[in-house]
């Protein structure tokens, strides 16, 4: 049985507030809520975005609302240097990060035939090989202070193959491998590595797949971002759970 004073210090452990969270392509869709639901928790967010600059400032200013800190921060986070460079700004101007959600991801609609080598690596640059890359680049502080969350936003097409195609569904797949992979490394240094695994998701990007269908999920309609974001809530402040996969799928892949 835990005692009174243990039960306070872990309470203590699982807030989240003082914590720095770096929530990639935060601009938008399920980051943007990830973003806004980590503040309500107490975290300070950088704000990561690529391209939608004035999307970003209207996630900090939705943060800032909350009473958090947030600032935007841009980078193509399939390029080595500029992952290095983003870690460094974000510590520069809010902290160390203790928390990070990757996020960011694109998809493309193109039948079978239309996928060239070049689709294959820029969508596994942007949706796997940047969650590596950011990884890297925050995990020393991290490992200094045995604290950390890592959040790896994956996709139904990393179990059951999904409406977009085999590039988008290996990278999502692969985030699965790495989340895995950095559990078992690091369960024993207070950091812990899961995915979620959404599906059919109300976002600018499910107008963008002609195959979604809301007949393809058992519960009869999309999931919201919000659904998504709670469970990346409860991700961030467990410190017991480590190297799973959780799916926010309206029961489309059942495991």
């Amino acid at each position: 049985m835990l005692s009174n004073k243990a039960r306070s210090k872990r309470k203590k452990m699982n807030t989240l507030t003082g914590r720095i969270a770096l929530v990639t392509g935060a601009s938008r869709g399920i980051g943007r809520a990830v973003a806004l639901a980590l503040a309500r928790e107490g975290a300070d967010i950088a704000v990561h975005y690529r391209t939608r600059d004035v999307d970003a400032r209207e996630t900090c200013n939705e943060i800032a609302k909350l009473g958090r800190r947030a600032l935007s921060f841009a980078a193509d986070i399939s390029v080595g240097a500029e992952v290095s460079h983003l870690a460094a700004q974000v510590e520069r101007q809010l902290g160390s990060v203790a928390i990070l959600v990757n996020n960011a991801g694109i998809s493309r609609r193109q039948t079978l035939q239309e996928i060239t080598e070049r689709d294959w690596d820029e969508v596994v640059g942007v949706n796997l090989k940047s969650a590596f890359l950011v990884t890297q680049a925050v995990l020393p502080g991290m490992r200094e202070r045995r604290w950390g969350r890592i959040i790896n936003v994956s996709s139904v097409a990393a179990q059951n193959g999904g409406v977009v195609g085999p590039h988008y569904a290996s990278s999502k797949a692969g985030m699965i491998g790495l989340t895995h992979s950095y559990a078992s490394l690091l369960a024993k240094e207070g950091i812990t590595a899961n995915a979620i695994a959404p599906a059919l998701i109300e976002t600018e990007m499910l107008g963008n797949l002609p195959r979604s269908r809301v007949d393809l999920i058992p519960v009869g309609r999309f999931g919201s971002v919000e659904e998504v974001a709670g469970v990346a809530v409860l991700l961030a402040t467990n410190g017991y759970i480590t190297g799973q996969t959780i799916s926010v799928n309206g029961g489309w892949y059942m495991s």
